[in-house]
């Protein structure tokens, strides 16, 4: 028997105000970061607009069930491979076309600014994958080697076409994105460990491998097509220090305005080291350094806590198609913080990846908060039921 609820018992307060929180977080951050005059501009407005505009986004994603979301989930795809498949034609001198840092990744819209459609592809990618798992189970209820297999094909094809528009744009750090929440759905998917297993231990002896030859076989790697700035992240990644006047610099940087603000920071706009690009992708070292030791825990443990409470969500769904969607959020949030932190403490390399609600960015922001949008459309529409059992939905 099914229990009615009251709207606002089924809307998520705990994760709209870790929302808030975040945003909260994001306006003070970014307003200590653009005291160094990098641009001479306050991003404040525009990120308290993102801010509004994703808060929209939330309210329209979370009017839809996930069954419409699961009926539409082709069509939500293959909208974002669109757009990456006109981004990819479409040439530089036009003026639609954005190029920053040597990736034409971004669409420039006159009145609203620059778009990048990799950012909304993440969660639509997300959608699909869901969709691929959740038509598989229902065909083929008894799991085999073969049905496995199967599978895992249609998990790479998904995966393999915003893969490719992706590399064509050199963004590394958003590839990464795409094979850590493919990584995370197969294996929620449930597909046997003798698949799995010599797969990501292919994957880390390649990976591996490619490590040391990049640092004691250059020159074969150049003549597979690989290029000096690529070795030379690597070697900045590593030894920042003899790499300070160029690769080094963010790096070396971000770990002295980490490191100077020690316990307790320096506090408020008292920075002193300046970091390039601190109100993106180096935000959190704004924060070790203004609010030390303890701001940063604070901010780390607020990760944790919204982590924590997205995976408690998605084992209370009993529909499929939702638990893979949550599974896959749960998956791009966690990398996109692990990496974005661990970059800035020389724990992983340098790559363009953001820190979710916090770092400014239009796309970024809202490509998240859509995902989130689905999180509170799967709670609000979710259906609790007297003598509930696992079978029933």
């Amino acid at each position: 028997m099914k229990i009615e609820q009251k709207s606002a018992d089924r809307f998520d307060w705990p994760l709209a105000f870790l929302l808030l929180m975040f945003g909260g977080i994001s306006l003070v951050a970014i307003s200590s970061a653009q005291t160094t005059g990098q641009y001479g501009i306050n991003f404040i407005p525009s990120q308290i607009q993102w801010y509004v505009v994703g808060s929209i986004i939330i309210a329209i994603t979370m009017y839809f069930e996930p069954e419409q979301y699961k009926k539409a989930a082709w069509l939500i795809y293959g909208a974002g491979i669109f757009a990456l498949f006109v981004l990819f034609i479409l040439p530089e001198s036009m003026e639609l076309v954005a190029r920053r840092n040597g990736a034409k990744s971004w669409f420039h819209l006159p009145g609203v600014g620059s778009i990048q459609p990799a950012e909304f592809m993440k969660t639509f990618f997300i959608i699909g994958l869901a969709r691929v798992i959740t038509k598989h189970h229902e065909k083929f209820t008894e799991k085999t080697l073969q049905t496995d297999f199967m599978l895992l094909l249609k998990i790479g094809v998904v995966l393999i076409v915003p893969l490719f528009f992706i590399m064509t744009q050199t963004d590394l750090g958003t590839a990464l994105v795409f094979l850590a929440i493919t990584a995370a759905l197969t294996i929620v998917a449930g597909i046997t460990w003798k698949i799995l297993l010599p797969i990501f231990l292919g994957t880390a002896s390649i990976g591996g491998t490619m490590l040391l030859m990049a640092l004691y076989a250059q020159d074969f790697l150049k003549t597979l097509g690989f290029k000096e700035y690529q070795f030379q992240r690597i070697y900045s990644w590593l030894d920042p220090y003899s790499y300070s006047s160029n690769e080094g610099l963010h790096l070396i940087t971000s770990l002295n305005a980490i490191g100077s603000g020690e316990i307790f920071g320096k506090g408020f706009k008292d920075r002193e080291v300046y970091v390039p690009e601190s109100h993106t992708d180096f935000i959190f070292s704004v924060i070790g350094e203004e609010w030390g030791f303890v701001g940063a825990s604070v901010v780390i443990c607020l990760y944790f806590f919204l982590i924590y409470h997205l995976t408690k969500i998605a084992l209370e769904l009993k529909d499929p198609f939702s638990t893979y969607i949550a599974a896959g959020i749960i998956a791009m949030i966690t990398f996109h913080v692990f990496e974005n932190i661990g970059m800035t403490i020389q724990l992983l390399p340098i790559t363009g990846i953001p820190l979710p609600f916090i770092s400014y960015g239009g796309s970024s922001l809202m490509g998240n908060m859509l995902a989130i949008g689905l999180i509170f459309s799967m709670k609000f529409h979710h259906r609790t039921y007297m003598f509930n059992s696992d079978d029933e939905e």
